[in-house]
């Protein structure tokens, strides 16, 4: 029998258990009638359901950041997990209803990662990106470690930022010693600071949402306008060339304008933070579709990805060939 938890139950199977509202969206049918839109979430994953007829009291109900008793059966559709529900209702006092034992953790202790981070700043011998690095991470050190990197797609759980920020990191120091043109110190604070702007822009790690500033402003402008207000706190100046290529390296990170920057990659460093940057949330978000889909079947389409699937392989591949063949 699967054990009490989301990603556990196999298609077809009957549901039972606690789970976390994500996500919750009213939406209206084709009929008229409201229904929930309902991302579910636990440690081992997230679920869609859609929860029909939904009325005004359910609205009121079943809000993002509460504990459910969902019971339901495991189905696909459109390549996806979904669970169709059978029935739903809010946790009693006497059954598991704290959001945070439901979420999903970043994979490495908040003391790990603050330990990597700070023997990288210590690599940044610049000491104007230094200082400008240890003055936002030291004002912004909760947040930093708690919050996602992104309310779907890649790295959207609980120290998401920091694990992303540090997995860039290790990219960096990968890339830095094959090319040693480039200019390191540059590149980590860069990458460090480069989505900084998101303790702004998202609302936090449960139930994670765009705040007014986030939706208004978005974390790269967010996080230039915090690098030149710590220079005036620092009394460094704005204008010198360190502070303006450190600010480059964050206004150019996604690449396109169309993508957010507001300027394109224009150093060897920033072009390189890009790239790493991609292909980091890239891979996290293929490996989390991959890790929903059967050996020997492809996955969901990644709308992030241009809305291609990736093909699992089956399990048991040994490359060995029969010698009497």
């Amino acid at each position: 029998m699967a054990e009490d938890q989301l990603m556990t139950y196999a298609v077809g199977e009957q549901m039972n258990l606690m789970a976390l509202l994500k996500n919750v969206t009213v939406r209206v049918a084709k009929n008229g009638k409201q229904y929930l839109d309902l991302t579910f979430e636990d440690r081992s994953g997230e679920i869609t359901g859609k929860f029909w007829d939904a009325s005004e009291a359910d609205v009121e109900r079943y809000q993002a950041g509460r504990v459910v008793r969902l019971t339901g059966k495991r189905e696909t559709y459109q390549g996806s997990p979904q669970v169709k529900i059978v029935s739903l209702r809010l946790a009693n006092a006497d059954e598991p209803h704290e959001p945070g034992d439901f979420m999903i953790h970043a994979p490495m202790k908040t003391a790990e990662m603050e330990e990597e981070l700070n023997q990288v700043i210590f690599e940044i011998t610049n000491q104007v990106w230094n200082r400008i690095v240890r003055s936002l991470i030291a004002k912004h050190r909760d947040e930093f470690f708690s919050f996602p990197a992104a309310k779907r797609n890649h790295h959207a759980f609980e120290g998401g930022l920091a694990y992303h920020t540090l997995s860039i990191l290790k990219l960096a120091h990968s890339v830095t010693s094959q090319y040693p043109n480039l200019n390191a110190p540059l590149l980590y604070a860069g990458a460090i600071l480069h989505d900084l702007g998101k303790v702004t822009e998202l609302s936090g790690p449960v139930s994670t949402q765009y705040t007014a500033q986030g939706n208004l402003i978005g974390h790269i402008s967010l996080v230039d306008g915090e690098i030149v207000a710590a220079c005036q706190e620092l009394k460094l100046d704005v204008n010198s060339e360190d502070v303006v290529l450190l600010r480059h390296m964050v206004l150019a990170h996604h690449g396109l304008l169309e993508y957010g920057s507001p300027v394109r990659p224009r150093l060897l460093e920033a072009e390189v933070l890009h790239q790493l940057d991609e292909l980091d949330a890239s891979i996290m978000m293929m490996t989390n579709a991959l890790d929903k889909t059967t050996p020997g079947n492809f996955g969901e389409r990644l709308f992030a990805m241009d809305g291609r699937s990736f093909y699992r392989p089956s399990e048991g591949l040994t490359g060995k060939v029969d010698p009497e063949k």
